[in-house]
């Protein structure tokens, strides 16, 4: 288990040679991969989100492919679809691009639901289905995607559905003023974004390594005091007078992955009350639908997270 948990430290060290900052945002992609869960980053244009995801594809000896969704970009270009064979006269399935270990989904909400939802049987069911006949996906499997703010012009928001297949929602920020110099100081020695072997970041962690972190993040311990305290929090979202639709079971699931991922790379044998605090946000703070005076007076999900977790009684 230490040496699994060296590889992983390992990536972090190799998209850190890329990366400057954003350590959150790292770990959440790792405690993703060990969950077997989806990742949304959100952030403004230029704060290395689609860097960060091609960084990490590189420091992992996994297939990785990136779709930039457009406005045009239609379901077939993402799953794939039939084409038809002049010389055998029958028609033949091509593969999209969603038949890879690793896929960025970049700008995801610039193109519209319809196309969208084209990952939706990806994301759940790890296969696609085209003229009735089901395709299974590599494994691993995971979409990174990213996205701006909604309000930014030329975007569309992600239906409730599409929110609630991503394990985590990470929010990048634009760095602090001494990162933001060590990114120029970078730059002004010559790092080229667009070549990550240039920058020395190699490939540490292949699959079957990975597969194997994945099971025994799995079989992290967690006791009913715990399990208790998930579905309290959960309970508390459905309760809160400025939420119009609280954390479905679904939600509460995610965050038993994410803390028993979490638990499992700090080098914990069990999930303690910390670990659920400390996912919390990244977990639920795209699955709450807020009242629409809470949304006009302000009010973030993570304000209401953070409040709820202040309220609930923890477990000792």
């Amino acid at each position: 288990m230490q040496e699994l948990r060296g590889k992983l430290a390992q990536v972090r060290r190799e998209v850190a040679k890329s990366v400057v900052g954003q350590e959150p945002a790292v770990t959440g992609l790792i405690i993703a991969l060990l969950a077997k869960g989806h990742v949304l980053l959100e952030g403004v244009p230029g704060v290395a989100k689609t860097l960060l995801v091609r960084t990490l594809s590189s420091a992992l000896d996994l297939d990785t492919k990136r779709v930039q969704f457009t406005p045009d970009l239609m379901p077939g270009d993402v799953t794939g679809s039939l084409i038809y064979d002049a010389k055998t006269g029958e028609f033949e399935f091509r593969r999209g691009p969603v038949f890879t270990n690793i896929l960025l989904a970049d700008e995801i909400n610039r193109t519209p639901p319809k196309t969208q939802s084209s990952l939706l049987e990806s994301m759940e069911e790890r296969q696609v289905s085209v003229d009735g006949v089901t395709q299974p996906l590599p494994t691993p499997f995971m979409v990174a995607a990213t996205m701006n703010p909604i309000e930014y012009e030329g975007t569309y928001t992600l239906p409730e559905a599409q929110l609630d297949r991503f394990l985590l929602k990470l929010v990048l920020d634009v760095p602090e003023r001494e990162l933001e110099v060590e990114v120029l100081r970078r730059h002004a020695a010559g790092f080229n974004p667009r070549d990550l072997a240039a920058a020395g970041v190699t490939a540490v962690l292949g699959a079957d390594d990975l597969a194997d972190a994945q099971r025994a993040a799995a079989t992290t311990g967690v006791s009913t005091d715990v399990l208790s305290y998930i579905v309290d929090l959960a309970r508390a979202t459905r309760q809160s007078p400025s939420v119009r639709m609280g954390v479905s079971p679904r939600g509460t699931t995610a965050l038993l992955a994410a803390a028993k991922a979490w638990a499992w790379l700090s080098g914990y044998s069990s999930v303690t009350p910390d670990h659920v605090q400390a996912m919390v946000l990244p977990v639920w703070r795209h699955r709450l639908q807020l009242r629409p005076e809470a949304e006009l007076e302000g009010i973030a999900s993570d304000a209401i997270l953070r409040s709820i977790l202040s309220s609930v009684q923890v477990p000792i």
